[in-house]
């Protein structure tokens, strides 16, 4: 294999690599997860007068579970079914 044939497969290599670490379902789920967490700890606590602005329903535990759960699940989708790299052209 000669050095410039050498090359371009490390910067395929390589910019696999980086479309692997900037996929989608990698920002959404962390973003979500972390914004989930944060609407969570402001849903355990709500004041009484929060929960009779929203007739008592405590809005800010379910979205921020329901949040959290979504972020979650694009993770696990993440972790099961990775970006495959693609193949090399000849």
């Amino acid at each position: 294999m000669s050095e410039l044939q050498r090359e371009v497969s490390e910067l395929e290599r390589k910019s696999a690599t980086a479309a692997r670490l900037f996929d989608i379902r990698r920002i959404i789920g962390g973003l979500f997860t972390v914004y989930g967490v944060i609407v969570t700890i402001a849903g355990l606590f709500a004041s009484d007068a929060d929960l009779k602005k929203a007739q008592g329903v405590n809005i800010n535990l379910w979205t921020g579970l329901g949040m959290f759960a979504l972020g979650l699940f694009f993770l696990l989708w993440l972790t099961l079914r990775p970006t495959a790299p693609p193949a090399p052209e000849d």
